[in-house]
């Protein structure tokens, strides 16, 4: 008797200084009694994703692609000076892929009830045909949700709505946001508007000002204009913002983080009622969520001494809130994923073409705007 298989994506650093992504077929998984078996019809590509899928090391100017089917291999050189940090994985063929929406296919003993649902989940492996995951990871959608809806109700959600907890967490009361036209962006945006929290946003781009207004945005600051640091002021002067994510790592050749911090500083010495050579006393954080901009992050420091830069996860971050509100927040995304929550998507790729070198630089880029939806079974 033969067994059935599913194919999925892996991504493998060799020995020899190159990485290869290719797709394996493996066996298809049974659940044990408190697992589901999900078709997997929809998985986003995150750019939390790209780090295992391409790697950071990788040199795209290398990139060739070989075979046909399922046997596309494209294969990339390692920068010789970053091999080193690739040794915790060479030579190990990895599954990709953080998220995906699907259909219950199957499920063990104690989670028969899911069987025909449309779940969201974050379970790993999820450039997969089949992934077999614990029942209690689901995020079950309520009737009339696709898969392709529930494909990204975790990574962009849950970290928009853990910016919001961190705000309270840390006692700030307005958030200042980069890339702020990305999916996550929009949604935040949303929240923002929804739950009355004073944002400002910043963009690149004059489209993507439109964008944010057009979804109610009231502060939106184009980093690439010419008035960029005052119309920056202005908004946190009108928020009150003292708290920052930033998505870019890097931005406006580096300092961007920066920019934030020096803003959230004139803003607070305007309201000042007397002076102090230290700067004002009023706490200043920037967090760096994601690395959007391979620029290093300079500092000018001209913000006084109460400032901090750090970095944020979301899981640490769900440790801090603890189980109960997390469970609250997922609740939330299931039944505003329509709304919300909705991502949207520039290409739906099979495995094949997502191997492809056009789909790899364009996906590679972590363009603002130019999102892809993997569908295995396409």
């Amino acid at each position: 008797m033969t067994k059935e298989t599913s194919r999925e994506i892996r991504s493998e650093v060799t020995s020899d200084g190159k990485i290869n992504i290719s797709i394996a077929a493996v066996d298809k998984p049974i659940p044990n009694d408190d697992e589901v078996l999900i078709r997997v019809e929809a998985a986003p590509i995150n750019p939390s994703d790209l780090a295992l899928l391409i790697g950071f090391a990788s040199d795209v100017s290398t990139l060739k692609v070989s075979g046909t089917g399922d046997d596309t291999v494209a294969t990339m050189n390692i920068y010789e000076g970053l091999m080193k940090a690739m040794t915790p994985r060479l030579d190990q063929s990895m599954q990709v892929g953080n998220e995906g929406g699907g259909i219950v296919e199957d499920a063990g003993a104690n989670a028969k009830d899911l069987i025909g649902k449309t779940v969201g989940v974050a379970g790993g492996a999820m450039y997969s045909e089949y992934r077999c995951v614990p029942a209690m990871n689901c995020l079950v959608m309520e009737d009339g949700v696709s898969p392709r809806e529930a494909a990204s109700s975790f990574v962009n959600p849950l970290t928009a709505l853990g910016f919001i907890e961190t705000m309270k967490l840390e006692n700030h009361k307005a958030i200042v946001h980069t890339a702020a036209a990305s999916n996550l962006g929009q949604m935040l945006v949303k929240i923002c508007k929804d739950d009355g929290v004073p944002l400002v946003n910043i963009v690149r781009k004059d489209e993507h000002v439109e964008l944010l207004k057009n979804l109610g945005a009231e502060h939106v600051c184009n980093s690439s204009s010419p008035d960029f640091m005052d119309s920056l002021v202005e908004a946190i002067v009108a928020t009150g913002a003292t708290l920052g994510f930033d998505a870019t790592g890097g931005g406006n050749e580096g300092k961007l983080a920066g920019q934030i911090l020096s803003a959230m500083e004139i803003a607070a010495n305007k309201t000042s009622k007397e002076y102090s050579r230290y700067g004002s006393d009023t706490y200043k954080q920037v967090y760096i969520y994601g690395g959007l901009d391979p620029s290093p992050t300079i500092l000018t420091r001209s913000y006084g001494m109460s400032w901090g830069l750090g970095g944020w996860l979301l899981t640490p971050m769900i440790g801090r809130i603890g189980m109960e509100k997390f469970q609250a927040m997922r609740e939330r995304v299931a039944k505003e994923i329509k709304t919300t929550f909705a991502s949207n998507y520039t290409e739906e790729v099979s495995f094949e073409e997502m191997l492809q070198p056009e789909a790899i630089l364009n996906y590679g880029k972590q363009a603002t705007g130019s999102k892809f939806l993997v569908n295995p079974h396409k």
